[in-house]
């Protein structure tokens, strides 16, 4: 809690409307606070920073070994495509921050939401405030939103840049054999920046809800992390399909449609090779994934606002 979180409480002059505005531009004070004290925090910076760093060790590596002839392999399709053009460095990575670093990310800042406030003893003074617990729930929810988000875009423009540098530039040939334009393309990957945002969103709201049950943010970072861990080990046992869909990594890798080609809502079997491979593993289509997703977060969000209020 800073001092943008303290709410004047002298008497209020100039009738309702006065006094509304000035509850707005608390309520704005309050969640810049919030989202300021995320990302000035210097563990976060630091994280930041190595999340960054990962596109461009990824870019080194492909230059390097596909000069000295090393190179193909099991490498995936995203990874094939990067000497053909830098854009998929930064596909690639997100590919490869997805299963651990990216929730770790987000575990670190959801768990110490709530329980680091109540291990500074900083939490009773906030509530102490015309806080209602429902809205500081969603303040602190908000800012675990922007700090996904930010953590997918430093990954996402970290490998475009380097990307640049590195490889060629121009026209993009999706997994599928269409091309595209390069804006197009990298509307694409900015898309992928959302889908994973709304992934990683449910991650937040579980690392909520544990930090709301301890007061040691290290066991919430630990018990959020733990649970993104075993829900992609279920996910990958086929004996149980039937909670496959209800698993909050279940739709991670779906981004990897948007670089198939045009979005369809149904299989189309005159689709393209290179199309039907990257859907063959695919049950649902992205916007399925979507609506699971928001679903399942819903239900988290139930379930905090619930616990906590009583």
């Amino acid at each position: 809690m800073s001092r943008a979180d303290v709410v004047d409480l002298s008497p209020q002059v100039g009738g309702p409307d006065t006094a509304r505005r000035r509850a707005r531009r608390w309520r704005g004070r309050f969640l810049g606070s919030e989202i300021g004290m995320v990302f000035r925090r210097r563990r976060n910076q630091a994280i930041l920073v190595v999340l960054g760093l990962i596109p461009v060790v990824i870019a080194i590596a492909v230059k390097i070994t596909s000069r000295t002839g090393r190179g193909g392999g099991d490498g995936g399709a995203f990874f094939s495509s990067i000497t053909d053009n830098g854009i998929f460095v930064g596909f690639s990575a997100l590919l490869v921050v997805l299963p651990l670093f990216l929730p770790m990310a987000v575990s670190v800042v959801s768990g110490d939401a709530v329980s680091g406030e109540a291990n500074l003893g900083t939490l009773r003074y906030l509530l102490a405030l015309p806080v209602g617990r429902t809205r500081l729930l969603g303040v602190k929810y908000v800012a675990i939103v922007v700090w996904a988000f930010a953590c997918a875009l430093v990954v996402a423009v970290a490998g475009l840049l380097i990307g640049l540098v590195l490889f060629p530039r121009g026209d993009v040939t999706l997994l599928s054999g269409i091309v595209v334009s390069y804006p197009a393309a990298v509307w694409r990957l900015v898309l992928a920046v959302g889908y994973l945002t709304v992934m990683m969103a449910v991650i937040g709201a579980i690392g909520l809800f544990v930090s709301t049950l301890t007061e040691v943010p290290v066991a919430a970072m630990a018990t959020t992390l733990a649970l993104t861990i075993t829900s992609q080990v279920l996910d990958a046992i086929p004996q149980l399909s039937a909670i496959h869909a209800w698993l909050p990594s279940h739709y991670w890798l779906r981004f990897a449609e948007l670089h198939a080609g045009p979005a369809r809502l149904r299989s189309d079997p005159h689709r393209p090779a290179g199309s039907r491979r990257v859907h063959r593993d695919l049950r649902r289509p992205g916007l399925g994934a979507v609506q699971q997703q928001g679903r399942f977060q819903l239900g988290f969000s139930k379930i905090i606002s619930s616990g906590i209020g009583s």
